[in-house]
């Protein structure tokens, strides 16, 4: 966790601090004075958001989602799918189900017909982000009728069920209506402030509840509200070199 206060980060891996370049020119004590603060160049790094059992958030809003991975192989079906609006929760949710089951993952759009049978050669696979007019509809149908004769487990995932999207291959379209959905909902109120601590936590920031309530309270209820809110805080608070608090919070969300 980090502490309050400015804080710094090697070099190489996060910014580049100006004032301790190699073969710099002594600073006179009245310069040193003067200066608050090292500037600093912040850069937008990636941050590996934890996707493991433990680190999922559960709700009433993911709760039925978070039933159907915990009954596997038990399932309704062998073919499913989870929909519901950005950011809740189904990358997550099918990140889990894919360790339980050995399943490799592609997206929808990334599958052609001759990978389709080394995409099912686990016998179980992760789908991700079917929508309408962003896939190869003949692959997919080889997918379906694949997985039926092998007996392979797919588990989709995107924003709409699959008998919502259109498409111009009639037994596709038959095929998609026969899949069971499971839809997350919009995290409530005590699952969002959990979601904003959580990207904290993946940032390795500490922030207080001050920052978190103001949060929970201003922002759009999703979780990509959140984890976007969350970066900027981030970021701002590196380039600044300050604490993240209320206060910049106050200042990010007014700039919006």
């Amino acid at each position: 966790m980090r502490e309050k206060g400015p804080r710094k980060r090697p070099t190489p891996a996060g910014y580049l601090d100006s004032s301790n370049q190699a073969g710099a020119p002594a600073r006179s004590k009245a310069s040193v004075a003067g200066r608050v603060h090292p500037r600093q160049l912040a850069f937008s790094l990636p941050h590996a958001e934890s996707l493991s059992r433990d680190n999922f958030l559960e709700g009433p809003a993911n709760a039925a989602g978070l039933a159907l991975i915990d009954s596997w192989p038990e399932w309704p079906n062998r073919i499913m799918c989870l929909t519901g609006p950005e950011g809740s929760g189904k990358s997550h949710l099918a990140a889990i189900w894919a360790e339980e089951a050995g399943a490799r993952s592609t997206t929808a759009n990334a599958l052609s017909a001759p990978t389709v049978p080394g995409a099912l050669a686990t016998g179980a696979l992760v789908v991700e982000d079917l929508k309408a007019g962003d896939f190869d509809e003949r692959a997919l149908f080889h997918l379906m009728n694949l997985a039926r004769e092998d007996g392979a487990y797919v588990l989709f995932t995107g924003r709409e069920a699959p008998a919502a999207l259109e498409v111009e291959l009639r037994d596709l379209r038959s095929r998609l209506r026969t899949i069971p959905v499971i839809s997350l909902a919009p995290p409530d109120d005590q699952l969002f402030r959990g979601l904003i601590v959580k990207f904290c936590a993946d940032r390795q920031l500490t922030v207080d509840e001050t920052v978190v309530s103001y949060l929970a309270t201003r922002l759009e209820r999703s979780s990509a509200a959140a984890r976007r809110a969350v970066e900027r805080l981030d970021s701002e608070a590196l380039r600044l070199g300050r604490p993240v608090t209320r206060a910049l919070a106050a200042e990010l969300l007014r700039d919006t």
